[in-house]
């Protein structure tokens, strides 16, 4: 989000499944957003399958929550992939790189804090130029 994020969620344990999406991002992370922002929050998340079951969406029906429309096989639009990509380059680039599972979650959670806000910012920012670059091409492929 613009001007803050949260702390890094690892499903270290398991398959993120629509419940485990419900428990662990969208009632004690989106809900308090949505409270916080009012009327004008729209979420954005993916196509993934576990954010598409019937109980997400009643879920999100529940609290009141809309969600950004997402067309089917669309990560061009979503600016989560840069984030994804900035992060992993960094703990990729790290002078001791992970070596087990409990060293990864490490590195992601130490590189997540330190990626800077800025780049946050700006793709989020990104998102009009990105619909709008994908309306011109009628869905095609965007140069995000």
């Amino acid at each position: 989000m613009i001007n803050g994020r949260t702390r890094l969620h690892v499903v270290a344990n398991g398959t993120m499944t629509g419940q485990r999406y419900i428990d662990e991002v969208l009632l004690p992370h989106v809900r308090l957003f949505r409270g916080a922002v009012g009327d004008k929050f729209v979420f954005m998340d993916d196509n993934a399958t576990c954010h598409r079951t019937l109980t997400v969406q009643d879920c999100l029906d529940s609290e009141g929550i809309q969600r950004l429309v997402w067309p089917a096989r669309s990560p061009d639009l979503n600016p989560i992939e840069n984030v994804w990509d900035a992060l992993g380059r960094q703990v990729a680039g790290r002078n001791y790189p992970p070596t087990n599972k409990n060293t990864l979650i490490r590195a992601l959670t130490e590189e997540w804090d330190k990626l800077p806000q800025q780049l946050l910012d700006n793709v989020v920012q990104s998102m009009v130029r990105r619909v709008e670059c994908c309306i011109t091409l009628h869905g095609g492929h965007i140069p995000y």
